[in-house]
């Protein structure tokens, strides 16, 4: 069976970015139901030295969208980090990754396939939140090596650190939350 970069990539994202914007609904409400400031919870971390919950979020969506849109031009190049932003706004981001993802299509990303893909990386925020300068570095990548060892872990682990640290103040998520919709075939 042959898979498509496409198909390693964009359905990919749209699963867990659809499933993120079903939990993060599922937590507007439940904080509305026990009296929790949503926008008081985006500061909310896992422990100490990770990044907040609204790091988690603006990560997933980066790594989505500007993952695959790394695939066309070559640079993994996401916009600046708008650090705290209102609880609503977070939800809104993943409505526009779910937009982003929506619009590309399988023959321009499928004619990635094979290329060289260098990548960039600058240093992330330290436990304080603030840059810390060091030189960057180049990764040399094909776009397939790019998704599946670069960009969808960490999607994933940023996914997953924002599903957890909501589990841990309380909503009401399983895993089928976190799953999503599962891709499967006709019976």
């Amino acid at each position: 069976m042959q898979i498509s970069l496409y198909d390693l990539s964009v359905p990919t994202f749209l699963q867990t970015v659809r499933a993120m914007a079903g939990f993060l609904d599922r937590a507007a409400t439940h904080f509305s139901d026990t009296g929790i400031d949503a926008d008081y919870f985006v500061n909310t971390r896992l422990i100490d030295d990770m990044a907040p919950f609204h790091f988690q979020i603006e990560a997933a969506w980066h790594h989505s969208v500007w993952g695959v849109e790394a695939l066309k031009t070559g640079t993994f190049a996401p916009p600046p980090l708008v650090g705290p932003v209102p609880f609503a706004e977070l939800q809104a981001m993943m409505g526009k990754a779910e937009t982003a993802l929506e619009a590309f299509v399988p023959e321009e990303i499928n004619r990635c396939s094979g290329k060289e893909l260098n990548i960039e990386l600058h240093r992330p925020l330290d436990e304080k939140d603030a840059w810390t300068p060091w030189e960057p570095r180049t990764l040399a990548f094909t776009p397939e090596t790019f998704i599946l060892s670069f960009s969808l872990p960490n999607f994933h682990f940023h996914a997953v650190t924002a599903y957890n640290i909501l589990r841990l103040h309380g909503v009401p998520i399983g895993k089928r939350d976190y799953e999503g919709r599962l891709r499967t075939r006709a019976l």
